[in-house]
């Protein structure tokens, strides 16, 4: 698809299968559209819209001050009725503000590695990763967008060591690296409100919460505090995993989306 004016920004987007049920998927930070693709593939019952967020992919650059709402706004702006909706890592944060503050508009919903680390807030887990975040915050404040990268892409990437990566993807990854930080502030401190009293508790849509067992030990703290107060969700773990499955483990994903979709 061109791109197109969505909430305010140049947005790319386009539209894997023609099945009978319609899907949002939303990808996480540094990805774009296209790593839905493996999944998709696999889902026929379904007509997956699948966007690329400000500075990500071929969607326009992002200069604003509240980039967890803007990536609301957008995802919103393609819900015009009840679908299924699919979110992963930072992805999965901005599909589960929708469902509590729209749950009217969700058939379904799989959250992959939500990353609301605010969730583990009081774990050890949370402070280790709140620790992490100030140290990329200071390698990016002395110019270092490489060094950042690299140790952000080593925790939450795709396994392949950073210098097996193309120097055009190094310098891509550099690059967003403020992104990750703009992110974080609804991360780390709820600024979005996602668990306000009641909120989590209003969605009654199915859930399906999934994560890697090889992912960062705080996702397992994450899904367990959010599936203590949904009314219908199911929880799986996918063996030999780390927080990319969507594109690592398409197969299985895919298979465990299917199973959400097969509750409704």
């Amino acid at each position: 698809m061109p791109i197109e004016m969505r909430a305010g920004h140049p947005t790319f987007w386009q539209v894997f299968g023609a099945g009978a049920r319609p899907a949002l998927a939303i990808h996480c930070t540094l990805a774009h559209s296209g790593a839905w693709a493996g999944v998709a593939a696999r889902l026929p019952e379904l007509t997956l819209t699948a966007f690329d967020m400000p500075g990500h992919g071929q969607s326009g650059s992002w200069a604003g001050s509240d980039y967890h709402g803007d990536v609301t706004r957008i995802a919103a702006s393609f819900i015009t009725r009840p679908l299924d909706l699919i979110g992963h890592s930072f992805g999965a944060s901005v599909a589960l503000r929708l469902a509590v503050a729209a749950p009217e508009a969700i058939r379904s919903l799989t959250l992959i590695e939500p990353v609301l680390f605010v969730a583990a807030a009081g774990t050890p887990e949370f402070a280790a990763q709140l620790a992490d975040n100030e140290r990329l915050r200071a390698m990016l404040a002395a110019g270092d967008a490489e060094e950042a990268a690299r140790g952000f892409i080593g925790q939450w990437g795709a396994g392949q060591p950073w210098r097996k990566l193309d120097a055009r993807t190094r310098t891509t990854f550099a690059a967003q690296m403020p992104l990750v930080l703009a992110g974080g502030e609804a991360s780390f401190a709820d600024t979005a409100r996602i668990l306000r009293e009641g909120g989590l508790e209003g969605i009654d849509a199915p859930v399906m919460l999934i994560r890697g067992a090889e992912s960062p030990p705080i996702m397992a703290s994450i899904c367990e505090a959010i599936a203590a107060r949904l009314p219908d969700v199911g929880v799986a773990v996918v063996p030999g995993a780390g927080h990319m499955l969507p594109v690592t483990h398409a197969p299985q994903v895919a298979d465990l989306i299917s199973l959400n979709l097969s509750r409704e």
